[in-house]
This record gives C-alpha cells, structure tokens and sequence, in this order.
C-alpha cells in the first residue's frame, strides 16, 4: 500500500499549551515561582530545614547573601527541571579569583553550576563562573560587570540509577549564561567536592536546589523553575 500523507500524522494527544513570557527572562504560565522579590517563603535554612531562610531582601527586589548565616534551599525538591536565576556580583569589588562574588546553585543538592565574578578576574578554568565546579570549564566567559545582572537558564537532566543502586547515567546539563551558550549537554561526573575526584557514592532521587554562602554578598533575583 503506498504511504499517505496522514499515515505519519499524530494528533493525539494533543500538545499543552503553555503561555510564554511577555518579557524574556520572566516566568512562563506553567513555571513555580521560588523567588520574585516580595518574600523567602519558598526557602529554608540548608543545614536545618525547619529554620527560615536566613538571607535578606533589599527593596522589594533582590536577595542577598548574609555572609556566616549559611547556605539557602528549596522547600521543593527536584529532578529533570528548566531553572532560570539572575544573580549580580556584590557591587563593591573586593578580593581576587575565589574570593570575588562567589556563590554557587546547587542542582539536587549536590552538583554545583558556579556562580563567581568572573569579570576581568582570573581564576582556575574550571572553577569560574558558569564552571560545573571543578568538573567542566565553561565552553566561553560571559561575565557582566559587578553592577549589572546576569542571568543562568538550565536545562538539567537529573542521574539515574538501576534497582541495585548502582548508576545507569550520569547526570546532564545545559546552561545559557547571559543567553551564550557555555555548557553544552555535558555529563556530570559526580557530586561536587573542593578536594578530590567527582563521583556518585549512592543513588537519590529528586531533592532540593541550594543556594551557597562562600562569605560574600552576592545577590538574586527572579528565580523560577519548571519541572521536566
């Protein structure tokens, strides 16, 4: 029988719709809120997550790192996701290559995407912004300056594992750093440490996106998320 047209037409079901920003970088309909300036409800102390978020809003509009309160974490937890976040530099520049803007967006808790000043300031390649700290050097540096925003948008595929326990892939990521494309589905090659080899030591399933104090105070706004 010779092949149709409609023999290679699906119809149902019928894709979702979803309604997308008026504004590039706002939130898509579908997206869950976790930070738009007004309030830290979405957020909770990560070391104790009964504790609120220890980090302040300055004017209705950003938060910023209260360096010694510790690291910040969803109350959600998550696996395969998009995620957009903007973050700045602390607009007085002080220190040097780790020392400068430093922070970092944890995926699943575990696998660190680095948030540093990287404008006009030298670091190890693979520890500079838009770095999988310590794992892969981003493909480009696209660092604005200190008092300007900068924005991640992430597509990341979480790790699986097989019944046993044992890892069947690892995990992927995709970032868009200022809307340059700097890491390009790479694999990550385990839970992130300062010292030592990446690795997966035992399987997990979704969990919380972190936020990390590093002792300076950078600042975020506009976060959103979408679970794939």
């Amino acid at each position: 029988m010779p092949m149709k047209a409609a023999m290679t037409e699906i119809w149902e079901p019928e894709v979702s719709v979803v309604t997308p920003a008026k504004t590039l970088g706002d939130a898509p309909s579908d997206a869950i809120i976790l930070f738009n300036g007004t309030n830290l409800d979405q957020w909770v102390k990560q070391k104790d997550h009964s504790q609120p978020a220890p980090w302040k809003i300055v004017d209705n509009d950003y938060m910023e790192v209260v360096p010694g309160s510790g690291g910040i974490s969803t109350r959600m937890k998550f696996g395969d996701c998009q995620i957009h976040i903007e973050f700045s530099a602390p607009d007085e520049v002080e220190g040097s290559s780790q020392g400068r803007g430093n922070s970092g967006l944890f995926l699943q808790n575990r696998y660190e995407l680095q948030i540093l000043d990287s404008y006009n300031n030298r670091t190890y390649r693979n520890g500079q912004a838009g770095s999988i700290y310590k794992d892969h050097a981003p493909l480009v540096n696209a660092m604005r300056s200190p008092l300007e925003w900068n924005t991640y948008d992430i597509i990341y595929t979480a790790p699986r594992f097989k019944k046993d326990g044992r890892l069947d892939a690892k995990a992927k990521i995709t970032v868009l750093h200022n809307g340059v494309l700097i890491q390009n589905n790479v694999e990550i090659s385990g839970n992130t440490y300062y010292i030592g080899l990446h690795d997966y030591p035992s399987a997990h399933g979704d969990d919380v996106l972190s936020l990390q104090d590093h002792g300076n105070k950078t600042q975020f706004r506009n976060i959103w998320v979408r679970p794939l």
